[in-house]
């Protein structure tokens, strides 16, 4: 394997990493002596305590071991695990630490972000076949499904979140914006009753699948709910008493609250908010936002398990709502 240093990370780190590779693609295998560090130093021009470094993370990690602290050895066959999400957000960094803390330390994930990018996300894709043993995959989009993809052996891909497209032959963990939005909605229908209008803020350009907005629709018309589809919060936007307010976008909570407290008006008392996926700061401010979403816990955990024990999974995960006092 070609190897350079590059400033991306530490050295320490990027020689481990080189040495981990060489591992998952059985360049050395279990129970193969690993060069010395006298030897690994001349190659790649480092100091003996830059590659003692590294196989020592190696060995605390279980990849390797040594006899007497010399003599270092392959100890276990690595994995190589990519995680290709759309974009950062909280309950992705959920979703990631889950999958740490439930892999073995011999595991390595590359997390990867394709920022609904089709053509960086064909790119990651063409570039990592072959490499890894795992693929965890959020798709560019929810309706399409990338003929990149169709690259990787089947029984590698995990598709996560996204899926309303033909997914047979596929292991998924998704999440329904359609049924599960409505299925979710129907929950809190009573607290629903008190408001005057049922509005739904989606901006037509979000990524976020816009048949939400037709299945929102069908919630209100089925169940007699007046209601509004918007596509953002303005500056100047007023916040109406006795409207319940589904919102996507953070911003668009931030400028609520904010056009709200010009009139002096309060979620849970004046007006009802209910925010898209969960976030910490959701907990503590104006008393609590409620949020409507998956459990990111729950698709980490089976992840894991697809990584870990080979088995296909085909499931859609329950959209719920943790309620608080913003309605």
């Amino acid at each position: 394997m070609d190897f350079r240093f590059d400033s991306k990370n530490t050295k320490v780190k990027q020689l481990a990493e080189y040495i981990q590779d060489a591992i998952a693609a059985n360049e050395l295998k279990v129970g193969d002596k690993i060069p010395s560090i006298n030897y690994l130093s001349k190659q790649f021009s480092v100091s003996r305590d830059t590659v003692f470094k590294s196989l020592s993370d190696l060995r605390e990690r279980g990849v390797i071991d040594s006899i007497q602290g010399k003599n270092y050895f392959v100890a276990s066959h690595t994995k190589n695990i990519l995680l290709l999400l759309d974009e950062y957000s909280p309950f992705k960094e959920v979703l990631h630490n889950i999958l740490i803390s439930r892999l073995p330390k011999s595991y390595k994930i590359d997390l990867w972000f394709h920022q609904y990018n089709e053509h960086l996300f064909n790119n990651i894709i063409s570039d990592s076949i072959g490499k890894y043993n795992k693929y965890l995959v959020m798709n560019y989009d929810n309706e399409k499904f990338s003929n990149a993809l169709s690259k990787i052996d089947k029984k590698k891909l995990l598709l996560l979140d996204f899926g309303k497209f033909n997914k047979d032959g596929y292991s998924y963990v998704c999440q329904d914006f359609d049924k599960g939005l409505i299925d979710a909605l129907s929950s809190i229908k009573t607290d629903l009753s008190k408001y005057r209008k049922l509005i739904f803020v989606l901006n037509k350009f979000h990524k976020h699948p816009q048949s939400s907005k037709t299945a929102f629709s069908e919630f209100c018309l089925y169940n007699n709910f007046e209601f509004g589809i918007l596509n953002e919060i303005l500056e100047n936007t007023t916040i109406l008493e006795k409207y319940f307010y589904l919102v996507v976008k953070q911003e668009d909570i931030v400028k609520i609250i904010k056009n709200g407290r010009l009139d002096r008006m309060r979620p849970g008392n004046d007006y009802g908010l209910l925010a898209y996926n969960e976030n910490p700061f959701y907990e503590v401010i104006e008393n609590g936002i409620s949020s409507i979403g998956i459990d990111w816990n729950e698709m980490g955990r089976i992840a894991a398990e697809f990584v870990l024990n080979n088995q296909e999974v085909q499931t859609y995960l329950p959209t719920t709502i943790k309620k608080r006092d913003s309605f």
